[in-house]
């Protein structure tokens, strides 16, 4: 049996079972973040790449964030809604990083959806923004929120260590859900085991 910890989670592999899901890593992570790095294209194809301090939903893969309108990720989703995400603590030593990536559809929340956001945003721990009513979201600000159509983690595993799941040294993904397209990272795993 092969052992690894992570968010104060031990990870355990036997055969195929794991006793902690993936699901559960990327909450835990999202959870201990304040903030994400938001990718987003412009009209004219450049990439931009925005830290945002954002408050996650009930869902694992549902991020709500509060943006001006005239930011230039605003204004990227107002032509493109499509985007990249990661979540991560960038205070741990090297080689000790967790991650959680996202790709989906990000979208300006109004009536009902912006009501029932504003009871997720800002976080209710105490940790972040004050408090937001929907009357603050009208002018110069919007909330938005991506829904992720796939999400992935780096695989959990100690510095020089195999990973429990995949017995992999290396720092690779592990798809949570929407992820196992036949992309590069997914392609590299079927070619590793």
């Amino acid at each position: 049996m092969v052992a690894s910890t992570c968010c104060g989670r031990r990870w355990l592999r036997a055969g195929s079972a794991r006793v902690e899901s993936l699901r559960e890593h990327a909450r835990a992570l999202i959870e201990a973040n304040l903030y994400l790095t938001l990718g987003t294209v412009g009209a004219d194809g450049r990439p931009w790449t925005s830290p945002v301090y954002f408050s996650p939903g009930v869902d694992v893969g549902d991020f709500y964030w509060v943006s001006a309108v005239d930011a230039r990720h605003s204004r990227n989703l107002s032509t493109d809604p499509g985007v990249s995400l990661v979540v991560f603590d960038s205070t741990v030593a090297p080689y000790r990083g967790r991650a959680v990536y996202a790709e989906g559809q990000a979208v300006e929340l109004s009536g009902a959806e912006l009501e029932r956001a504003v009871e997720f945003y800002p976080r209710r721990d105490g940790r972040g923004a004050g408090e937001v009513g929907v009357e603050d979201l009208v002018g110069e600000y919007r909330m938005y929120r991506v829904t992720a159509t796939a999400l992935w983690v780096l695989c959990p595993r100690e510095p020089r260590q195999s990973c429990a799941m995949h017995g992999r040294s290396d720092d690779h993904r592990a798809s949570v859900f929407g992820g196992g397209d036949g992309s590069a990272e997914e392609s590299h795993l079927q070619n590793r085991r």
